[in-house]
């Protein structure tokens, strides 16, 4: 009997002392208690109806917390101290009709909403349903993907209606007409167009960031060996429309709408996969922290080798890319690389020696 409780005794102190290994190192501990004053920050921000979704936002931005501290954040203050209604769904169809949602969830002033978004791509999103531009931070909400849904408020109790809002908001996604309790439509949830500043707590106007730019005049010239690739400017990319508000707000990793890059040789043949990749690790070693996302006949790309199938990518065929990450620029000057790449002067690109990245950006 003594010896089983030693043993009780000493399974106990190690679970205890299992509890507490992040802090045994400086590193550690300094993590954690960065991450505490986040969310203290985040507790003082949300008392003046500022949506989560906006604060955890302006934290990325501000290099406060990291990507993965988003869902653990979410999860300790909508769920545990404030007892938000929450549902997680596979989304039916893709929606990309942001104006239609945020024109609409505006005006439910009484509650609060707030998304987590599982994008492919890049990442759990945060996202702020009542403003566009934070919807637009993910480009698309993807079919088959999962998308939690929080409603309630700051009382700390669950709110009646939160529920029914939930479930009247999948129908908005589903592009039905919501029909919303009427005291849902008035309260302090509003839109707000400033984003909260954490080191002052004072309500600050964010400036926009620029709109990627069109294929720069002044960017440092190629290396020699590479002047015939960089020889001929091609039309700058018009970007699609909701770029603007992508590169604007948001969190600290975007994504960008998707472009086209048409196949110009007879093929897309191994000498054409050999030129993308030597242009995409140019661009992301250039970039760091950027991607360089491949798409074909609507399926992501994840090994560009798999593009060299004979007779599958054919002259004419459209490969669609698109870039990620938190300062994405050149984005005009890559899609007219990849376009070369795609044609029949891809040997341009081959001219590097082996092992070396060439430096095109």
């Amino acid at each position: 009997m003594l010896r089983g409780y030693f043993i009780r005794q000493v399974e106990i102190s190690m679970a205890d002392v299992k509890e507490f290994e992040r802090f045994y190192t400086r590193d550690g501990f300094n993590k954690s208690l960065n991450h505490f004053n986040a969310v203290l920050d985040a507790i003082s921000e949300l008392q003046d109806y500022n949506n989560l979704a906006d604060i955890l936002n302006s934290y990325l931005e501000e290099d406060k917390i990291a990507q993965h501290q988003l869902l653990p954040i979410i999860n300790s203050l909508l769920v545990d101290k404030y007892s938000y209604s929450h549902k997680a769904i596979n989304i039916k169809n893709t929606v990309t009709n942001f104006d239609k949602i945020a024109s609409e969830v505006s005006k439910w002033s009484g509650i609060d909403i707030v998304l987590g978004y599982h994008n492919p791509n890049i990442g759990f999103l945060v996202i702020n349903t009542k403003k566009k531009d934070s919807l637009a931070i993910s480009v698309e909400l993807k079919k088959n993907e999962l998308l939690t849904i929080y409603a309630g408020d700051f009382s700390g109790a669950n709110n009646k209606y939160a529920q029914n809002v939930i479930e009247e908001f999948i129908k908005l996604l589903e592009d039905k007409k919501p029909k919303v309790p009427s005291q849902v439509l008035n309260g302090k949830f509003k839109v707000k167009a400033t984003v909260v500043k954490s080191e002052s707590n004072v309500v600050k106007t964010k400036k926009a960031q620029p709109q990627v730019k069109k294929a720069a005049k002044n960017v440092k010239a190629a290396a020699s060996s590479t002047s015939t690739v960089a020889a001929k400017q091609a039309e700058p990319v018009q970007a699609p429309a909701p770029i603007a508000d992508v590169q604007a707000s948001g969190g600290a990793v975007r994504m960008t709408p998707l472009y086209s890059v048409e196949v110009t040789n007879e093929l897309f043949h191994n000498g054409n996969v050999e030129a993308w990749k030597k242009i995409i690790t140019s661009y992301k070693t250039s970039y760091a922290g950027c991607d360089v996302i491949i798409f074909y006949e609507g399926e992501r790309i994840l090994d560009i080798n798999t593009l060299f199938k004979w007779g599958k990518v054919k002259h004419g065929s459209a490969i669609m890319f698109a870039v990620s990450g938190k300062d994405i620029k050149d984005v005009a000057k890559l899609q007219r690389y990849l376009k070369q790449g795609a044609s029949h002067r891809f040997e341009d690109f081959l001219k590097f020696p082996v092992n070396v990245i060439p430096k095109l950006f």
